[in-house]
């Protein structure tokens, strides 16, 4: 059963358009994360489905009600920000009942909710504790225990853990999922790291320029792309993307024969060529030849720019320090290429 579902909806900010014709369906107890670039429109989606913006076109039906045209408080949505928004003369305590109070709920139900949530969350101890005298993982802890503790129909992040340093974003993803697990809500979360949504998601939605160019689990994405948008967003270190052409029944400057996709391509046409970086081995008796840009410690391996026929490849994987300069010779998995039209970028795999 859909907990969400988004027809058309429009949205512009004087003669910029946000938002053009989104159409998204999120099922109950799913996590979907909406992902993009800084400016594509994930907040404001996120506001329309809370109620703090109205689309100019477009429908918003939670748990099968049409919704649009409520007010925030009626439309059983709960919005956690990237500033955690607490009440900073509050106590713990009184931050997770405000809006149970503001409902004007009986004091024993509250004070029931209250222990059940703080319970939940690890924060029996800290009760009395006001904002200021929390850690920056205590205070996200809070903002998400005031948000459950409305059961709502389903949870809004935007850009939850963008204030927590590295170490305490990976905990509190982790923290968060579990929990959304364990209350089998839908949730969406906003994010524009692809770390966050590749680890957290059911499903993502990749948004660009107020498009959605791709929906699908984080898999999809990065095995399937729609276009080389999505294969350039999806992966780290991004995907190599190589302009190409055919001669001689070849695909230059591989050299590789040319997949059925292909058959078709005249030697005036081009495409683009997806290759990943772990697709790529530096070997030995590699059938190819480079030399050696740049070379980076990933911990467990090295991490190589190499130019290649005048395109420069980044190679993941690599066991041992490479000097710039160096001549390497490399392989790579052609199982594992990805073909894109030059002009539109669409994936000529797909369909």
């Amino acid at each position: 059963m859909a907990g969400l579902v988004l027809k058309g909806i429009m949205k512009m900010f004087g003669d910029k358009g946000v938002l053009d014709r989104i159409d998204l369906e999120l099922m109950e107890g799913e996590l979907l994360v909406l992902l993009g670039p800084s400016g594509c429109g994930k907040s404001t989606l996120l506001r329309i489905v809370a109620g703090l913006e109205s689309p100019d076109s477009g429908e918003v039906y939670l748990d099968n009600r049409r919704v649009d045209h409520l007010r925030p408080r009626d439309r059983n949505v709960a919005l956690v920000f990237q500033n955690y928004s607490l009440y900073p003369h509050m106590s713990v305590r009184k931050n997770l009942a405000f809006p149970l109070r503001v409902s004007k709920l009986p004091k024993r139900d509250i004070e029931r909710r209250v222990k059940d949530v703080a319970g939940m969350l690890g924060l029996e101890e800290r009760l009395e504790d006001r904002p200021a005298e929390l850690s920056g993982g205590q205070r996200q802890r809070v903002a998400l225990g005031r948000a459950i503790i409305r059961e709502p129909s389903i949870f809004l992040l935007d850009e939850p853990l963008s204030n927590l340093d590295a170490e305490l974003r990976v905990r509190m993803r982790q923290e968060i999922v579990k929990l959304q697990r364990k209350l089998g809500r839908a949730m969406i979360h906003v994010t524009h790291d692809q770390g966050e949504a590749l680890t957290m998601a059911d499903r993502i939605a990749l948004l660009n320029e107020g498009r959605i160019e791709q929906t699908g689990s984080p898999e999809e994405l990065y095995r399937s792309p729609a276009n080389s948008f999505v294969a350039s967003f999806i992966g780290h270190p991004r995907i190599n993307l190589v302009k190409c052409s055919v001669q001689e029944g070849r695909l230059v400057p591989f050299g590789t024969t040319l997949p059925d996709v292909l058959k078709n391509m005249t030697p005036e046409e081009s495409c683009l060529v997806g290759l990943r970086p772990e697709a790529v081995e530096i070997t030995g008796d590699g059938p190819y030849a480079a030399r050696v840009q740049s070379c980076e410690y990933a911990g467990d391996s090295y991490t190589a720019i190499v130019q290649f026929k005048g395109n420069e490849l980044s190679v993941s994987n690599v066991p041992r320090l490479l000097e710039q300069g160096d001549e390497v010779r490399f392989s790579f998995d052609e199982s594992r290429m990805l073909y894109f039209d030059s002009a539109s970028g669409l994936n000529l795999m797909s369909g």
